[in-house]
């Protein structure tokens, strides 16, 4: 029995060629036998060096032909080309190829694009088998607890069949986190591959694909200066190495989320600064909440219900000088002059005055805010707004979202600088919104928010000797 391996590069239309005429043979004589090895096109050398150096042969291109001595001891014996290849079947078999140029090069397409799909399905399978690492900063906040029944879900991530939980709190102890990962256990919940909990930084953030930070750094209005001031510089350094062991240790691909109500976007911009190795578009933080307050609010001014409220923007800094703006918001089941059934929605600007938007309804929000800060309804909602936005994030939506992303440049803002801006998210990536309306009086409001966080950052900096 004749036993050929024919190898070479997948958009190769000499192996392209190559490969037809072996099947030609092989249905035609029942003892001959061809193995084929499609290499991708930037292996193909390294590939080729190695093979020929473990067999001791010489050739350069694509494709290489040897057949297969193993029945009688050998190790293989080099045939060379395609020339070669084409030579030996017309002496020995009488069968040769007259094969067109264009059917050569359609073949080798039609090649390249077969082996890039079985490596996707490879990669698919292989990422079906290996646990997704989701890991969880400050573990004990409450939020925690609203968090893990739901994240924890095909509906979040949808092409995942097993989480492994990692639970992180610096400040708290052992026994709380074991506390914890009993409870999660105990939900026997179906992705749940293993939870493990950490008091020290030692394997924080390895092997990362999902990273929730809870952690939240309160400045009270009765802080003096000096003791704000070393509120930032605490939380700056906190967030300086979560950001180098973010970028060391994580996957390049890692989602990254901040949450909570303090210096929301000076944390995520921190990370940014030292995680360079990591895109941009990776990192994001949490207006959600935000959102959901004004909705509420807006609810009750429109008199329906809080889920009839849709596309509520945040602009600027999530924890400090932010600003609602309502020019995509539609509010269904209005009860009003024109009605309709219930995918009937009316522009939210065309059912308010001015005046009420640019006063009322952001001091309002300042105030809900101020309030749902205090109680435990804040870790409900935050929860909430996260699972939101992950599910979004990997699975797609024509929702209109608030996040605090690294600003693209668009709005004649510093380098630098992460604010809140409406994004959406296609294909897992967010975009900002193209078509946003941006008037003198919020980019005005957007530079205020900018200089806010740069002078925040500045604080965090001073005097920090990893600054670089």
């Amino acid at each position: 029995m004749a036993k050929f391996v024919l190898a070479g590069k997948a958009d190769c239309p000499h192996y392209a060629k190559a490969e037809l005429l072996a099947d030609r043979l092989q249905r035609s004589l029942p003892d001959f036998r061809i193995h084929k090895i499609s290499i991708l096109p930037h292996e193909w050398r390294k590939w080729l060096e190695a093979t020929c150096n473990r067999n001791g042969w010489k050739h350069e291109k694509s494709p290489l032909v040897w057949r297969e001595l193993v029945n009688q001891g050998g190790r293989g014996m080099l045939l060379g080309g395609f020339s070669d290849f084409l030579e030996h079947c017309q002496d020995y078999y009488g069968i040769t190829s007259d094969m067109l140029t264009d059917s050569m090069l359609a073949v080798a397409a039609e090649n390249l694009e077969t082996k890039m799909n079985i490596i996707a399905e490879e990669q698919r399978c292989l990422n079906l088998n290996k646990p997704l690492h989701i890991w969880i900063t400050s573990a004990l906040n409450p939020t925690c607890n609203f968090l893990i029944p739901n994240l924890l879900s095909a509906e979040v991530f949808p092409h995942v069949s097993k989480i492994s939980l990692h639970l992180l709190d610096l400040e708290g102890n052992a026994e709380g986190l074991q506390g914890l990962r009993m409870e999660t256990e105990d939900l026997a919940l179906h992705l749940l591959h293993q939870v493990t909990i950490h008091t020290d930084l030692d394997q924080a953030f390895q092997e990362a694909d999902v990273i929730l930070l809870l952690d939240e750094w309160w400045s009270a209005d009765s802080d003096e200066e000096e003791q704000r001031k070393e509120k930032v510089k605490a939380m700056s350094d906190r967030y300086i190495e979560y950001g180098q062991l973010i970028d060391t240790r994580a996957n390049k691909e890692v989602k990254v989320i901040v949450s909570g109500g303090s210096f929301a976007n000076l944390r995520c911009s921190l990370l940014l600064d030292n995680a360079r190795s990591i895109d941009s578009h990776q990192f994001i933080t949490m207006a959600t909440q935000l959102e959901n307050e004004a909705k509420a609010i807006l609810a009750k001014k429109f008199k329906v219900r809080t889920s009839d409220i849709r596309d509520v923007i945040v602009w600027g800094n999530i924890s400090g000088s932010f600003y609602i703006e309502l020019q995509w918001t539609k509010v269904f089941n209005y009860d009003g002059a024109i009605k309709g059934p219930a995918f009937f929605s009316q522009p939210a600007l065309k059912l308010l005055h001015e005046r009420w938007l640019e006063t009322d309804l952001q001091d309002l929000a300042r105030c809900r805010r101020a309030a749902s800060m205090s109680c435990r309804a804040a870790s409900m909602s935050a929860a909430d707004g996260i699972l939101a936005v992950l599910n979004a994030w990997n699975c797609s939506s024509d929702g209109v979202f608030s996040v605090g992303v690294l600003c693209p440049g668009d709005y004649n803002l510093p380098d630098g600088v992460v604010l809140s801006l409406p994004v959406n998210f296609t294909g897992g990536k967010w975009g900002v919104l193209p078509d946003a309306a941006i008037g003198d009086e919020l980019k005005e409001r957007l530079r205020f928010s900018a200089m806010e966080l740069l002078q925040e950052k500045e604080l965090g900096y001073k005097e920090d000797s990893r600054l670089t």
